[in-house]
């Protein structure tokens, strides 16, 4: 996915991303979540901004209550 280095990335299109990472490679939500972090931030945090990793937490959080 492109993603714009300015924008604030939502809640929503983290949970999209995630379940993307884990249909293509069957791989649970954990799995998932690392390998966002590595790949998609580069295993910086602060990569796309304070604000956007915020909402990539969060969404982890809420994905991984809907599925438990």
């Amino acid at each position: 996915m492109t993603v714009n280095n300015g924008g604030k990335l939502s809640k929503e299109y983290f949970i999209s991303y995630l379940k993307l990472i884990m249909a293509t490679k069957t791989c649970s939500l954990e799995e998932a979540r690392e390998y966002m972090f590595e790949h998609f931030f580069k295993g910086n945090k602060d990569t796309f901004g304070e604000y956007s990793y915020y909402h990539f937490l969060q969404a982890a959080d809420i994905y991984k209550s809907k599925i438990v």
